[in-house]
């Protein structure tokens, strides 16, 4: 399991402030619905009905997960997934369970549900070194399922209506298609020599501008997506390519930057012409490089090293897992294992997405989302 889940840092989106958790519950205008799509870094525990190299679902991930009583439950980091977190600020009444759970049935999904799996992407290709794993398009056919049941549920006006007013789609996704896919030796046998980046990125933007479209088909009116993160930061990636503490690798950011320019593009062409529609760009670069960068003022002592994994001299290499070192103090790392990060860093970019400006989200932040 050298090659895991590098998602973490397609950061979207869903990363709330948790000292607003319990403020909400009753408020007329308290979140109905949230439906995730993405990779790992909201991946609910979609990946334990998968035979997969991607799992979490093995301790001491979700160490710190309160309503498992600390125990895994297939999330790749100590606590709250950004979904979780995101849900509760915003009023939603329960999680949103993964759509391969046997318990995905019924007015539970009325809560939201959630698509997202460890080692997913918008390309069919992205993730195939972990075997399987669900991409976006297999995500947006689920969701599909999920749409015609609450058709059932609520009849079809009212769901009409509860979809597109009550309800906030995330899409955290991108990372994957550079680091598990174009950038991966092992799988891309020539593809860098046959495909430039630009070309490669023109593909990706094709898919996604396709998939948001048929969410949009189904009723999907509030998006939040992210963009992807400087994924050249990450602890995997500092320490097989021996880098200083302080020093990332260029050509991933590079990559990043170059999709994040044609994303913005997209979002901007998607507001302009599907009618009713808004959608939000979370700029993840930038929040997580101001944090990695800035650590010490925002309370945390290392944005190099996992709290969990081995190997190497930020722990980067191995996946966290039961044979694991792990650190003492989990709310003092900005980076849980080698890709994802703690609960403690999405807590504290959580209050520039719910409450910021358009600096980091734009065109509204989302409290704001959700009150439209």
């Amino acid at each position: 399991m050298a090659f895991h889940c590098y998602d973490m840092l397609v950061l979207v989106v869903f990363l709330v402030n948790i000292s607003f958790y319990g403020r909400v519950d009753g408020q007329k205008n308290a979140l109905g619905a949230s439906f995730i799509f993405g990779d790992s870094l909201v991946d609910a525990g979609n990946n334990n009905y998968l035979s997969t190299l991607s799992k979490a679902n093995i301790p001491p991930n979700g160490i710190d997960f309160k309503a498992s009583g600390g125990n895994p439950t297939g999330r790749y980091t100590n606590g709250r997934t950004i979904g979780d977190i995101v849900g509760e600020e915003l009023g939603q009444p329960n999680y949103a369970v993964p759509f391969l759970a046997p318990n995905a049935t019924g007015k539970t999904i009325l809560s939201g549900v959630n698509y997202a799996s460890g080692g997913g992407g918008i390309m069919n290709a992205t993730g195939r070194i972990f075997v399987n794993r669900i991409g976006m398009d297999v995500q947006i056919d689920y969701f599909s399922i999920t749409r015609k049941e609450i058709d059932k549920l609520l009849g079809e006006s009212k769901a009409k209506e509860y979809i597109r007013k009550k309800s906030i789609f995330s899409i955290t996704v991108g990372a994957n298609d550079f680091l598990n896919n174009y950038l991966l030796p092992v799988l891309s046998i020539g593809a860098r020599i046959s495909q430039s980046p630009d070309s490669f990125i023109d593909d990706m933007i094709t898919h996604f501008r396709a998939q948001l479209t048929r969410l949009y088909k189904m009723d999907a009116r509030k998006f939040v997506i992210g963009n992807v993160g400087p994924i050249g930061c990450i602890p995997y990636q500092k320490t097989i390519n021996q880098l200083n503490e302080d020093e990332c690798v260029d050509l991933a950011n590079k990559l990043a930057l170059q999709y994040n320019a044609r994303l913005k593009d997209l979002v901007a062409e998607l507001n302009d012409n599907l009618p009713g529609a808004t959608f939000v760009l979370a700029n993840v670069y930038d929040l997580v490089s101001e944090l990695i960068k800035n650590y010490k003022k925002y309370g945390f002592k290392t944005a190099s090293r996992a709290c969990c994994g081995n190997g190497g001299q930020f722990a980067g290499i191995i996946p966290c897992g039961p044979t694991s070192s792990m650190c003492s103090d989990r709310y003092k790392h900005v980076f849980w294992d080698p890709y994802h990060p703690s609960e403690a860093a999405n807590l504290i970019l959580a209050k520039q997405l719910l409450d910021g400006d358009n600096r980091y989200i734009s065109p509204v932040n989302l409290r704001q989302l959700r009150d439209l």
